[in-house]
């Protein structure tokens, strides 16, 4: 194996890490409620420092990505979030079950401005690629929910966090031998391209739609991926009545919706992005309002089509930054990106909390995240349909593809 598939490899391995970590807590919350005598909804508040550290960690991240050394942070990154969760399974109590998960959190915030950015670095067609890496990223959020689901039931929630997180630490030691010698070239983006980003009306145009697409699917990414585990808890009441059961079901979901991307990812380096962006966001919109109602079969099918479906945007908005900006800015394009969207994310616990407890539950959840997918689809309309700014941005990336593809084969 090249060092450039190598490290590829680590990198789709760290997305795996990075939303499993942040989701272990959403599982294994159902089985917390006898052990401190707390309501779901107060239990599930405590995830909300990590959803927090998770999105502003992002911006000191990138702007380290791309100042410093990628390669180094993502050893930080894998060292990190294994340390942590160790940390949050031997929690006594509450506060120190909010404390480990911020930690998570915050080590967690490394991935995407960094990461990502690693993963495309040198690409001029990125659709698959990051379709297939946002494959991983979801199967990280489909492993999340069996992995505690099991680990809870068969040795303790506290392994459900300790045992993932000695994996993790493992696997930063191996990433840190293997990747040793790897050179500035490899690690550093601060030299590549201008350090500079277009002004132009059509980029901020661009931008902007991007901002407010971020900004809104972020809340819905986050609200589905956490609540889905109650949603069947509470919904599918016939299929599924152990946390195992539940989890297993979900981890279904989210493993089989995850492909959704790898399609995405292949129409996008075909097509022009909008039409696409169009149809994926549109076709969110009805099952948004069919989850409110749905239960037992009905509402697997339905979370089945609409994960896939929220799933399936995020190599859009990715693939969007690669197209107008160029490598020496991309972590940080990258962070900012993903401080609107993970800070947003971060009111998906509130307000899971809050609508569980009201009248509505969670039907009155799902006609909220409809109300936003409303949002991002006219947002989308608005979207620039030139492709002068992937002209544009090409020819720097056509550049450093051939420098990148001779450093790989002399490494």
């Amino acid at each position: 194996m090249t060092r450039g598939a190598l490290r590829l490899a680590f990198l789709n391995v760290g997305h795996v890490y990075d939303h499993l970590f942040m989701l272990l807590y959403a599982t294994v919350v159902l089985a917390l409620e006898d052990v401190f005598d707390m309501t779901y909804s107060e239990l599930i508040a405590l995830s909300f420092p990590g959803f927090l550290t998770f999105a502003l960690g992002a911006l000191p991240a990138g702007w380290l990505g791309d100042r410093w050394d990628r390669t180094k942070l993502m050893a930080v990154f894998f060292l990190g979030i294994g340390g942590a969760s160790i940390l949050t399974g031997l929690a006594q109590a509450p506060w120190q079950i909010a404390a480990g998960l911020a930690l998570i959190g915050l080590f967690a915030s490394i991935y995407h401005p960094v990461g990502i950015a690693m993963v495309v670095e040198g690409r001029e067609k990125v659709g698959k690629i990051l379709g297939i890496n946002g494959v991983f990223g979801n199967l990280g959020v489909a492993g999340a929910a069996v992995v505690a689901g099991l680990l809870t039931q068969t040795l303790g929630w506290r392994a459900a966090f300790m045992v993932p997180g000695a994996v993790a630490v493992a696997t930063g030691v191996a990433y840190v031998l293997a990747m040793r010698g790897e050179s500035a070239t490899g690690g550093r983006a601060a030299s590549r391209g201008p350090a500079r980003l277009p002004g132009t009306p059509f980029f901020l145009r661009a931008l902007l739609v991007l901002a407010v697409a971020s900004l809104f699917g972020g809340l819905v990414f986050n609200v589905t991926t956490v609540a889905l585990p109650k949603v069947f808890d509470e919904r599918l009441a016939g299929m599924a009545t152990t946390t195992l059961g539940v989890g297993s079901l979900a981890s279904i979901v989210f493993a089989v919706a995850a492909f959704a991307q790898i399609v995405v990812g292949f129409l996008i380096d075909r097509y022009p992005i909008k039409p696409v962006f169009l149809v994926v966001v549109a076709a969110q919109l009805p099952l948004m309002l069919l989850a409110a109602a749905a239960h037992d079969a009905a509402m697997l099918g339905v979370a089945l089509i609409m994960m896939a479906l929220v799933f399936g945007e995020i190599p859009i908005h990715d693939a969007l930054i690669v197209r107008f900006t160029t490598d020496a800015w991309r972590s940080r394009i990258y962070a900012i990106k993903y401080v609107i969207t993970l800070g947003v994310s971060a009111l998906a616990i509130p307000l899971i909390a809050f609508t569980h407890d009201s009248a509505g539950g969670l039907s009155t959840l799902f006609a909220l995240l409809a109300a936003c997918v409303a949002i991002i689809l006219v947002a989308v309309a608005f979207l620039p349909t030139t492709d002068r700014a992937g002209a544009a941005a090409s020819r720097p990336v056509r550049e450093l593809s051939k420098a990148r593809r001779h450093v790989w084969r002399s490494s």
